[in-house]
């Protein structure tokens, strides 16, 4: 099993952001990483030169430490070149369209790596709805790590993993030959090849947007099935004959559980309800300012 020095204070964490034209969403994420608890962020933008206002949002926020607006190959391109600016002894990913669950959710992520002398966490993530993104549509449990629940379509909510930057430097960055797979298949590399140490943090971590890349229509599915299969191959490993049937699958029996069980018998509130920074005079006031200026 891989193992790297423990982290010890004062630990830095990096957050990548990549952005294009995303000024109709980008609000969200910025506010969440600027009002964190934990002071040692380093909040890195990544944006493919957006025509929209994406920039000049961005030039509001002072806890930005790099932006790097240049034409890339794509969002997993625009992710290793984030990856290689950084300076963080942690890096997590956070889209532009998804935002940090509560204020101080990274001083806990610092806490569990110093706890469990691990490598990588990953939690649990919330869609909620593209349109109105306080009605929550699903939710992603990660649940206990377990390795054979790789073969049984399983794969943890990547939007939540974080990660020792020496793990990147050790087993590399994405494969951009994959569109769509990129991130199932390094999480298959280091989880299932390299067996990196990993731990759960059992709790809503992340808000996402519904509406991504991978699921907009049937045959954008089949593509992205052929490159989960090419994601096993290029690292070695055989999936068993119905893994990669199972894993869209995991998603619908996500909505299921969400509508049966979770949304009906156990509250999860939306991050705007508690302490967030939703309910903020300052940031409805940036709010509508920015709508007037983007409409």
């Amino acid at each position: 099993m891989y193992s790297i020095t423990n982290v010890l204070p004062p630990v830095k964490v990096t957050i990548i952001t990549c952005t294009f034209n995303s000024a109709k969403t980008l609000l969200w994420n910025l506010e969440s990483v600027s009002r964190q608890t934990y002071q040692n962020i380093e909040h890195i933008i990544v944006d493919n030169v957006s025509k929209d206002d994406t920039l000049q949002i961005l030039d509001q926020y002072a806890h930005i430490a790099k932006i790097v607006s240049e034409p890339d190959k794509g969002i997993y391109d625009g992710l290793c070149k984030g990856i290689k600016m950084a300076e963080g002894d942690i890096i997590g990913i956070l889209n532009s369209d998804d935002y940090l669950a509560n204020n101080d959710i990274i001083e806990k992520i610092v806490a569990k790596f110093n706890s469990d002398n691990c490598d990588a966490i990953y939690g649990n993530l919330v869609y909620v709805k593209n349109k109105s993104p306080d009605n929550i549509h699903r939710v992603w449990v990660g649940g206990g790590y377990n390795e054979r629940l790789f073969y049984r379509g399983w794969m943890p909510p990547h939007p939540t993993f974080y990660v020792k930057k020496d793990v990147y430097e050790k087993f590399g960055c994405f494969n951009l030959s994959l569109k769509y797979a990129a991130d199932y298949e390094i999480l298959l590399r280091f989880l299932l090849k390299y067996k990196i140490r990993v731990s759960v943090i059992p709790e809503i971590m992340v808000y996402m947007r519904t509406g991504g890349a991978s699921n907009k229509n049937i045959l954008r599915r089949l593509v992205v099935h052929s490159e989960d299969y090419e994601a096993w191959k290029i690292n070695g490993l055989k999936p068993k004959w119905y893994t990669l049937w199972l894993k869209p699958m995991r998603k619908i029996y996500q909505f299921i559980v969400h509508q049966i069980i979770i949304k009906w018998m156990v509250h999860i509130p939306p991050s705007h309800e508690k302490d967030s920074f939703m309910n903020s005079l300052k940031y409805k006031t940036r709010l509508m300012r920015l709508q007037k200026n983007t409409n």
